[in-house]
């Protein structure tokens, strides 16, 4: 967790997430960083450490999110801000959506990241179901699959999310 900068607008924000991307690619990881802002203020920051951890999902706005869920106790960050120096990819919306932000910038766009060599264009066609061959995803009939959902249903101090 950092103190937030001089300028609590998106445009401050963005500039700090700008910041830890071009900072990040200095120390060797990629050039992507994000910055999670709770609606009371608290600010999360994250940067691509795909490389450096050897985790192809430690994505700057994942990380990001994994610290403010860590800091604030809580998988839930209903309210909170997004800030990403790229355009997030879609593992990055889909984290944001399950971590429940209300909100998402972003400085440069999908475009440039693929100008850099950062393409994700494919992904963006795999979800929308014109690229399927790129990888078949496919339902097998096994009788037990809906057995871990009885447990969940059967159990009495779950966790709802």
């Amino acid at each position: 967790m950092t103190t937030a900068p001089d300028n609590n607008s998106p445009a401050g924000y963005l500039q700090q997430a700008v910041g830890l991307a071009t900072r990040n690619v200095a120390e060797g990881g990629g050039p992507f960083g994000a910055v999670v802002v709770m609606p009371d203020g608290r600010v999360f920051e994250g940067v691509n450490r795909v490389t450096r951890d050897n985790d192809p999902t430690a994505h700057a706005e994942v990380v990001a999110i994994r610290a403010a869920a860590a800091g604030t106790s809580n998988f839930n960050l209903d309210g909170a801000v997004l800030y990403a120096s790229c355009e997030p990819c879609p593992l990055c919306l889909a984290s944001a959506l399950w971590a429940r932000i209300g909100r998402v910038y972003f400085a440069a766009d999908r475009h440039g990241a693929a100008a850099a060599g950062f393409d994700d264009a494919l992904f963006y066609e795999y979800f929308a179901g014109t690229r399927a061959d790129l990888m078949p995803v496919i339902c097998s009939d096994f009788p037990a699959s809906d057995a871990p959902f009885q447990a969940w249903g059967a159990q009495q101090d779950r966790t709802e999310y």
